[in-house]
């Protein structure tokens, strides 16, 4: 005969029990919302305050005229080297000309190619605005927008209008830093 000791408690309480039925599955719990992307909000702020301050200093300078030669020069820049700029004697190495370009696409179109002067090691580049004698107002806007957004950049080093033979005040002529 067998003693109650000496059965297993696991097979006594099965025994006891008897059958045992599933209770229904539970429901599955609902996917969880996806979290939403990370956004750049530093970089989106930094962007609009750029594009603020670039459009506050077009309201509040006095726009260049179409005659008006365009002009600017780092305080670490050599005056000679200015002066060279100034007389056209660097080889220009790429142009950009802007005739026909809306300021958006001028803008942008300005951006991309002193980025590709840059990755190509140019030094000097001459960017075509023209004078602006049928821009509406009568200020030459391409001319003010290159003004302003080259006055902007680090990595512009000086500009000058461009001597008569290479364009005159239609043009500038840049000298870039090498990064």
């Amino acid at each position: 005969m067998s003693h109650p000791e000496d059965e297993d408690p696991a097979a006594l309480f099965r025994s006891a029990i008897g059958e045992v039925k599933p209770l229904r599955k539970p429901a599955a719990a609902p996917p969880p919302t996806p979290k939403p992307k990370p956004r750049a909000r530093m970089a989106e702020r930094d962007d609009q305050e750029a594009r603020g301050e670039f459009a506050r200093l077009l309201r509040d300078s006095s726009p260049l005229e179409a005659g008006d030669t365009a002009s600017y020069r780092r305080a670490n820049l050599p005056a000679r080297m200015f002066q060279r700029l100034k007389r056209g004697q660097y080889s220009v190495q790429d142009e950009l000309d802007l005739h026909g370009a809306t300021v958006a696409q001028a803008e942008t179109l300005l951006r991309q190619f002193l980025l590709e002067a840059h990755a190509h090691e140019h030094g000097c580049v001459r960017i075509i605005h023209g004078k602006g004698l049928q821009s509406d107002g009568g200020a030459p806007v391409l001319k003010n927008l290159v003004d302003r957004l080259l006055r902007q950049r680090n990595d512009v080093l000086a500009f000058h209008s461009a001597p008569a033979g290479q364009g005159g005040t239609g043009a500038v002529l840049v000298l870039l830093s090498n990064r």
